[in-house]
């Protein structure tokens, strides 16, 4: 996890701190989509329009699921959380908009 933290240690980190937001939203917006083209291939099977999409849009969904995975080791270090909110963040990655509660609820300095 070194190389994770040198490469982001580049940036301030109000810059780490904004991208990572901007990755939670677009997460769980991708996830959305990816969740109506789950529907749309289970009605519509043989449409290749339907097969197009949601290659599509599970491409997209995994390249934002991946920086979000990449970017929780140094807001970890950022936030300063410790083994318990890790663990959570890193669980909540795994359920459709969690990653937006993330963002608002765990991703704040001043929170008690």
């Amino acid at each position: 996890m070194n190389f994770i933290e040198n490469f982001f240690s580049k940036y301030p980190q109000n810059k780490v701190i904004k991208w990572f937001k901007q990755i939670c939203l677009a997460e769980a917006v991708s996830w959305f989509f990816l969740f109506t083209a789950m529907i749309w291939i289970r009605t519509d099977s043989e449409n290749i329009f339907a097969i197009i999409y949601i290659s599509t849009i599970g491409s997209i969904h995994g390249f934002f699921f991946m920086l979000y995975l990449l970017f929780l080791p140094s807001i970890r270090k950022i936030y300063a959380w410790d083994d318990e909110d890790s663990v959570f963040a890193l669980i909540s990655a795994f359920f459709p908009f969690a990653t937006i509660w993330i963002d608002k609820k765990l991703a704040r300095f001043d929170r008690e």
